[in-house]
C-alpha cells in the first residue's frame, strides 16, 4: 500500500490527464508514469480507471462531509440536500474539465455509464446522509438512483454555467429536487397500494409451503444431517 501523500498524487495525476486528454488517455499506467510510481504499486492501489475515478469522487465526498453546515439541521430535507449539492459542486470546481471529459466519454460509450453507476451511487448515498436523509430499503435504493440521474442532469447545466453566482445551476438543482420529491411521492403512494397485495401473496405462499415442512425435515434427517 502506498503512502497517503503518494495516493493523492496519483489521483491528482489521473484528474489532470482526464481533464486535459480525456478518459481513454487516463489509464492507470499513464497515471503511474505522471505520478512517478511503479506499475506494481499502481496495480496494487488502483488497478482500473474506475478505481481511480472512485478515489477522486471519494475525495470530493470527504470534502463535502467535512463542510456540512450543522446550522441546516432543522431545515426541511429539500433545503438540506440543496445545500449539500451546491457544496459538492463548489468542491468539484477544480475538476470541471475532468467532469466535462467524463461526460464526453459516456456519450461516446453509453456502456461506460453502467460501469460508473455504482461509484456514483456510493457518492450520492453519502450526499443524502450528509443532508440527514438516511436511504433505507427499496425506497432508499430508488432515492439514491434517482439522485444519480438528477445530479447528472444538474452537471449538464453546471458545465455550461459561467455565472459566478451559478444562477442557472441553482435553478436546475431546485428543479431536479422538486421533480425527485414528486416522483418519490408517487412511488410512495404506489407502494401503499401494492404492499397489501404483496403481503397477501407472501402469506399464501407461506401457507402453501407449510404442509411440506415435515417432508423437508424427513429428507434432511434421511441424509444423515
Amino acid at each position: 500500500m502506498v503512502a497517503q501523500k503518494t495516493r493523492q498524487k496519483i489521483v491528482q495525476a489521473f484528474a489532470t490527464i482526464l481533464g486535459e486528454e480525456g478518459w481513454e488517455a487516463a489509464s492507470p499506467a499513464r497515471a503511474a508514469t505522471d505520478a512517478g510510481v511503479s506499475l506494481s504499486a499502481m496495480r496494487a492501489e488502483f488497478p482500473t480507471r474506475i478505481s481511480l475515478l472512485a478515489a477522486l469522487l471519494s475525495n470530493v465526498d470527504q470534502q463535502v462531509l467535512d463542510a456540512v453546515d450543522a446550522s441546516m439541521a432543522e431545515e426541511p430535507a429539500k433545503d438540506r440536500l440543496f445545500d449539500v449539492i451546491l457544496s459538492r459542486l463548489d468542491h468539484m470546481a477544480p475538476y470541471k474539465a475532468s467532469v466535462r471529459a467524463l461526460k464526453a466519454a459516456v456519450r461516446r460509450d453509453p456502456m461506460l455509464a453502467l460501469e460508473i453507476n455504482p461509484v456514483a451511487a456510493t457518492s450520492m448515498r453519502w450526499m443524502l446522509t450528509a443532508a440527514g436523509i438516511e436511504p433505507r430499503g427499496l425506497r432508499g435504493r430508488m432515492m439514491v438512483q434517482g439522485l444519480v440521474v438528477a445530479f447528472a442532469r444538474i452537471l449538464d447545466t453546471w458545465l455550461e454555467d459561467d455565472d459566478p453566482g451559478l444562477a442557472r445551476t441553482m435553478a436546475a438543482v431546485d428543479r431536479e429536487l422538486t421533480r425527485g420529491a414528486d416522483w418519490l411521492g408517487r412511488m410512495g403512494r404506489l407502494e401503499k397500494l401494492v404492499r397489501p397485495l404483496a403481503e397477501k401473496f407472501t402469506g399464501r405462499r407461506g401457507r402453501r409451503r407449510a404442509p411440506d415442512a415435515p417432508g423437508d425435515e424427513g429428507e434432511i434427517a434421511g441424509a444423515g444431517i
